[in-house]
């Protein structure tokens, strides 16, 4: 029988807080995506956003990479095919999976266990704190097979890390080192390898102990912040503001500050 595509584990932090750990789980490919762990993504993606008390999520890949991007078995070609539709593809599965990461209402941790190349950079770029191993690495394979980057990467190098070096790793497609692309400023952290999914938990248990009003506020006022000019995102700042001052979750932090004491959101 074939192994579950996808692995979902859920991490008591409270009475009615935990996180979920997403696992890809296609080792012996790299975790490279097929049709079915597009499903069951999506599937448990969903089912996160339903779950009031999933406080946040943590992506990883099992065994030895995190993500290989497009599994190319599913796109082998005689010379007697007809030519792909890519962008049906895209369409369908790819960019939905995008969308839907950036639009959760949670804070999503991604543990960057290896290599990560193609979209899976591109699915790891789409969380909103990402980790890596010190042993990890980034490519943009795209050029490597005649294609351009996908899935938003284009728009993720470019607004991470700019132009020039965005434009360096797509046309050369060299892997980017975890300690480069920290530096760069394309992810959050690069970590001892042994360490890696120690801090990465660390790090949700105490995104799941926060305010989720909050933290989804900051998530939908940074994602405005990359299309607005100044005076729209004054204005956006404003009117969430005004609705987090006359949330819940604002009176328990004031009071805990008071109190001297941690906040229980």
């Amino acid at each position: 029988m074939d192994e579950e595509p996808i692995l979902v584990e859920d991490r008591i932090v409270g009475p009615h807080a935990r996180y979920r750990v997403i696992t890809l789980n296609r080792p012996q490919r790299l975790n490279a995506f097929v049709a079915s762990m597009h499903h069951a993504l999506r599937a448990a993606l969903i089912e996160a956003e339903r779950d009031q008390a999933c406080r946040a999520l943590l992506i990883t890949g099992a065994g030895r990479g995190f993500c290989a991007g497009q599994d190319l078995s599913e796109r082998r070609m005689s010379d007697a095919d007809q030519p792909l539709d890519l962008g049906a593809t895209l369409d369908a599965l790819y960019n939905p999976l995008i969308r839907r990461l950036r639009a959760l209402p949670r804070p999503i941790v991604c543990a960057v266990n290896g290599p990560a190349a193609g979209a899976g950079v591109s699915v790891a770029l789409a969380c909103d704190v990402v980790l890596a191993a010190r042993s990890a690495s980034f490519t943009q394979a795209f050029a490597k097979i005649g294609l351009a980057p996908d899935a938003g990467g284009s728009f993720f190098l470019t607004q991470l890390i700019g132009p020039a070096r965005a434009r360096g790793l797509a046309m050369m497609a060299e892997p980017l080192s975890a300690e480069k692309a920290e530096s760069w400023g394309l992810i959050w952290k690069a970590v001892e390898d042994e360490k890696l999914m120690a801090e990465a938990h660390a790090l949700c248990e105490r995104l799941a102990r926060g305010s989720p009003a909050a933290l989804a506020a900051i998530k939908r006022s940074l994602e405005a912040a990359t299309t607005n000019d100044l005076d729209r995102q004054l204005d956006y700042e404003r009117d969430l503001q005004r609705q987090l001052g006359r949330a819940g979750d604002y009176r328990e932090g004031v009071t805990a500050f008071f109190e001297k004491r941690p906040a229980k959101f």
